[in-house]
C-alpha cells in the first residue's frame, strides 16, 4: 500500500471514503478486544461495588461516546486529514517530530499489550503455563508471541481498509462470545454464594455480584474513579485526537457516533462480562482472579472458542493500534514509506509483548497515555473551532514560515509538568487531571498564540480558505450523487447466494446464543466447550464470503462522468 493511497498528507479523496458498516464493525472490533478480558478482571481485584461498576461504566462510556461524536469525527471528516498531517499543519514540522516519536511508542507499547493477550490464548494450546509477571518465564511463550505479532503486523500493512473488513466479520461472534462466556460461568458464581440458589431478578443479580464479583472491600476507589477511567481508557484515541486517522475516511461526521457500539459492548458489556467469567474461572481453578490471564479465562468458560475469541480480540484491536504507530513515525520521514515503518514498528511491537508486562500494568498505562495525548487534543480543538469564533486566524504559525509553532509546544510539554505535579503531589487521581488538564491547555494556547502572531492576518490565509472551500464542495457533490446511485446499485447486484450466506450466518450466531442459555439452564459447561466451535466455523465461513461478495457491490461506484472527470483533474 503507498503512501498515496492511504492518504498520509493529503485530505482523503471523496472516492475512498468508507461507509457506515465500515465503522461500525470497526469500533465494535477494536473495542471488543483481548484487553477487556484484561480490565474486567482488574476491577474484580479493584475492590469497587457492583452499583458503582454498573452505573459508573455507564456515565464514562457515555461521555467517550459524545467527546467522539463532538469533537473528534467533526474535526475528522471536516479536514479529511490524519492527525500528524494536522498536527504539522498547525504545530509545524519541529512539533510534529517529538509528537510522533512519543506517540508512536506508547502505540507500540499498547498494540504490544494486545499481542500479549492473544499470545496468552496460544500458549493454552502448548501447555505453557500463565505468564503474569513483569518477564516471560517460558521460552514457548516467547515464540508464541512473535508468531501471532507477525500475523498481526501482516494485517496492519496491508492498511485501513482491510482492517475494517477483519473487524466488520468478527466483531458479531466476539461480542457474543462475551456474553455466552458469563453466562457459562453464573451458575459456578450462584453455587459459591451464600443465600442465594438462583437469579431470578436483578436484585438476585446485583446481591450475586455483590459477595462473589465485585466486592466492596473499601478501598477508596469508587463511582467516579470508575466513570473517570471509563473516559479517559480510550483518551488518546478521542480527546487526544488519534482516531482523526481513521475518522477521516467517514463520509460523514455522525459515523463518530458508532464509538457506542465499542463503549457500550466493548466497554460496558465486554467488562462486566469479563468480570464474571474471571470471577468464574477462578472459582473453577481455586486460585484468585490476579493469576489468571485472559486465555485461562476464556479457556474455562468456553474451551476451545475461547482460545479463538482471545486470539482475534488481540488481533483487532493491536492491528488498528499498530496501523496508527506506523503513521506516526511514517510522518517523521515520507521518504521512509508506511508499509517499511509499519513493517519495523510491528517487529518492536512484537519484541515488546514478549514481555507480559505490557498488559498487567494496562490500566495505569492508558490513563497516563491518554493524558500525554490530552494537551495536543486541546491545542488542535482551540485552532479548528475557538480561534475563528475569537478572531485569531487558523494555521498562523503556518503562515509566518515558522518551523516550529512554540506556543504549541509549550502547552503541551507545560501540561505534562503540571499533570505530573498533581498525580505525584496527591492533589488528583490520574483519572480526574483530564478536565482541569484541557482547560490549562486551552488558556495557555490562546494565550501564547495571541502572543505570538495568531490574532494577525496573513495574505495567504484567503488562497488556502478558498481552495479548502474548493475541496469541500467537491466532496459534497461527489457524495450527493453516490448517495443517490448507491441504493439501486446494492438492491441490484445483490446475489440470492450472498443473501442465503448472511442469513446462514445470523443463524450460526443465533446457535451459538443458543447453546450459552441451554448451558446457563442445564448448568452445563462442556456443552458449550464440545459444541461452540461448530456454529462457529460455520459462521466465519458464510459471514466472510457474503462480505466479500457485498464489498463488489460497495466498490462499484457511479459510473464515470463530469463529476469523476473533475474529480480527477482536482488536487485529488
Amino acid at each position: 500500500m503507498s503512501t498515496a493511497e492511504e492518504f498520509e498528507t493529503q485530505p482523503v479523496s471523496p472516492n475512498k471514503l468508507q461507509s457506515a458498516n465500515t465503522f461500525a464493525g470497526s469500533y465494535a472490533g477494536e473495542h471488543v478486544a483481548g484487553t477487556e478480558f484484561v480490565i474486567g478482571a482488574l476491577f474484580v481485584s479493584w475492590g469497587v461495588g457492583a452499583s458503582d461498576i454498573l452505573l459508573g461504566l455507564l456515565l464514562g462510556n457515555l461521555l467517550a461516546v459524545l467527546t467522539w461524536g463532538l469533537i473528534t469525527a467533526p474535526i475528522a471528516t471536516d479536514t479529511r486529514l490524519t492527525l500528524y498531517a494536522y498536527l504539522e499543519k498547525i504545530a509545524g514540522p519541529g512539533t510534529i517530530k517529538l509528537y510522533s516519536v512519543i506517540n508512536g511508542i506508547l502505540f507500540c507499547v499498547l498494540a504490544g499489550a494486545m499481542i500479549t493477550v492473544s499470545a496468552s490464548a496460544v500458549r493454552v494450546l502448548f501447555d505453557i503455563p500463565p505468564q503474569v509477571d513483569w518477564y516471560p518465564t517460558d521460552l514457548r511463550f516467547v515464540l508464541v508471541a512473535l508468531g501471532v505479532g507477525a500475523v498481526v503486523v501482516f494485517m496492519a500493512v496491508k492498511g485501513f481498509e482491510k482492517l475494517a473488513a477483519f473487524a466488520e466479520i468478527c466483531a458479531p461472534w466476539m461480542i457474543l462470545m462475551f456474553i455466552v462466556g458469563a453466562l457459562v460461568l453464573l451458575p459456578t458464581i450462584v453455587s459459591a454464594t451464600n443465600g442465594v440458589n438462583s437469579i431470578s431478578s436483578f436484585t438476585d443479580f446485583l446481591n450475586i455480584a455483590s459477595q462473589s464479583i465485585w466486592v466492596d472491600t473499601d478501598s477508596g476507589i469508587g463511582f467516579w474513579h470508575v466513570a473517570a477511567f471509563a473516559w479517559v481508557a480510550n483518551l488518546a484515541m478521542h480527546g487526544g485526537m488519534g482516531d482523526m486517522t481513521l475518522l477521516r475516511f467517514a463520509r460523514y461526521s455522525r459515523y463518530g457516533y458508532f464509538s457506542a457500539l465499542g463503549m457500550f459492548i466493548g466497554h460496558y458489556l465486554a467488562w462486566i462480562c469479563a468480570g464474571i467469567m474471571g470471577a468464574g474461572a477462578a472459582i473453577l481453578l481455586n486460585t484468585t482472579i490476579v493469576a489468571l490471564d485472559p486465555g485461562s479465562v476464556a479457556f474455562q468458560a468456553l474451551g476451545t472458542c475461547g482460545i479463538i475469541a482471545v486470539i482475534i480480540a488481540g488481533w483487532t484491536t493491536s492491528n488498528p493500534t499498530i496501523y496508527r504507530a506506523g503513521l506516526a513515525f511514517s510522518s517523521l520521514n515520507q521518504k521512509w514509506g508506511r508499509t517499511k515503518v509499519t513493517v519495523v514498528v510491528g517487529i518492536v511491537t512484537t519484541i515488546i509483548a514478549c514481555f507480559p508486562f505490557v498488559f498487567s500494568q494496562l490500566l495505569g498505562f492508558v490513563g497516563i497515555m491518554g493524558l500525554m495525548m490530552a494537551p495536543v487534543g486541546a491545542v488542535i480543538v482551540a485552532e479548528h473551532w475557538l480561534f475563528p469564533r475569537i478572531g485569531f486566524t487558523r494555521y498562523w504559525s503556518k503562515y509566518k514560515g515558522n518551523t516550529t509553532n512554540y506556543a504549541a509546544i509549550i502547552t503541551w510539554l507545560s501540561s505534562l509538568a503540571v499533570s505530573y505535579l498533581l498525580e505525584t503531589s496527591g492533589t488528583l487521581h490520574l483519572f480526574f487531571i483530564l478536565i482541569p488538564i484541557w482547560i490549562f491547555a486551552t488558556l495557555l494556547y490562546c494565550g501564547l498564540a495571541y502572543a505570538m502572531g495568531a490574532k494577525d492576518t496573513y495574505s495567504e490565509q484567503a488562497i488556502a480558505e478558498s481552495a479548502e472551500a474548493e475541496r469541500k464542495s467537491t466532496e459534497a457533490a461527489y457524495l450527493k450523487r453516490f448517495e443517490s446511485n448507491k441504493e439501486t446499485l446494492q438492491k441490484e447486484s445483490l446475489s440470492m447466494m450472498t443473501r442465503a450466506a448472511f442469513i446462514v450466518s445470523y443463524l450460526a450466531l443465533f446457535v451459538c446464543a443458543c447453546l450459552g442459555v441451554f448451558s446457563y439452564i442445564n448448568q452445563d459447561i462442556e456443552l458449550v466447550r464440545t459444541w461452540l466451535i461448530v456454529p462457529t466455523l460455520i459462521y466465519f465461513v458464510t459471514a466472510t464470503f457474503a462480505y466479500l461478495q457485498k464489498s463488489k457491490v460497495a466498490h462499484d461506484e457511479p459510473p464515470a462522468d463530469v463529476l469523476e472527470q473533475e474529480l480527477a483533474a482536482s488536487k485529488y
